[in-house]
């Protein structure tokens, strides 16, 4: 039997929280909310102590907001999803949000059912915009994109080069001091962002983008 998704709910508003966590103990089988933080900082301490596979992470924190945890959780644990929460509607806000790593942007006054379905698209490694975002958003962050390789964070643009060099995932997590899971998880995104499929499309790639020569 699968086990459930572990969630960490980050927060500043209490009252949010305890709604979406009434929400999800629902459904223990399928989910088991195993933190709770007020903070940017607590969630990115949580985040380091706890694991979680699914962090959800209202874009609005006091100190560190939501985009700059975003950023860090990419860089430091990049099989930790980050689902993000916001008011608003606004495409600058989705953009910035992806751009830092988050798989998925959820508007706050989704409903129970838009929640859940939230949660298991981004759980599984899918992205998930909101419907009541406006539906120009995907088109507008493609066409701000100057080139596919502005997808990358900052630590998976750091592995693509070193994957694009031949290096194996022992030689970089070495190089770049944390496991070899981390750099299979970075390679894994890497993959999913710029539709790769093989070692051999990736240094097709980087040829193109004029990385390396053949």
């Amino acid at each position: 039997m699968k086990r459930p998704i572990r969630i960490l709910l980050a927060d500043d508003h209490a009252m949010v929280r305890r709604g979406f966590r009434l929400i999800l103990d629902k459904h223990p089988e399928e989910f088991n909310v195993i933190g709770e933080a007020g903070t940017g900082e607590e969630a990115l301490d949580m985040v380091h102590q706890l694991k979680p596979d699914l962090l959800v992470l209202d874009v609005a924190m006091p100190g560190m907001n939501g985009v700059d945890v975003t950023r860090k959780v990419a860089q430091n644990w990049p099989e930790v999803n980050v689902l993000i929460l916001s008011m608003h509607k606004d495409s600058n806000y989705v953009r910035e949000t992806l751009r830092a790593g988050a798989k998925g942007y959820l508007l706050k006054e989704a409903v129970d059912a838009e929640l859940l379905l939230a949660i298991r698209t981004v759980a599984n490694n899918d992205g998930y915009i909101a419907p009541g975002v406006s539906n120009t958003v995907l088109s507008d962050y493609q066409r701000f994109v100057g080139s596919p390789l502005d997808l990358l964070t900052s630590r998976e643009s750091e592995v693509f080069h070193r994957l694009a060099e031949g290096k194996t995932a022992k030689e970089i997590s070495t190089e770049l001091n944390v496991s070899v899971y981390t750099i299979d998880a970075h390679r894994n995104r890497i993959f999913r962002k710029l539709q790769l499929r093989s070692s051999a499309d990736l240094v097709r790639f980087a040829i193109r983008q004029g990385l390396i020569h053949n």
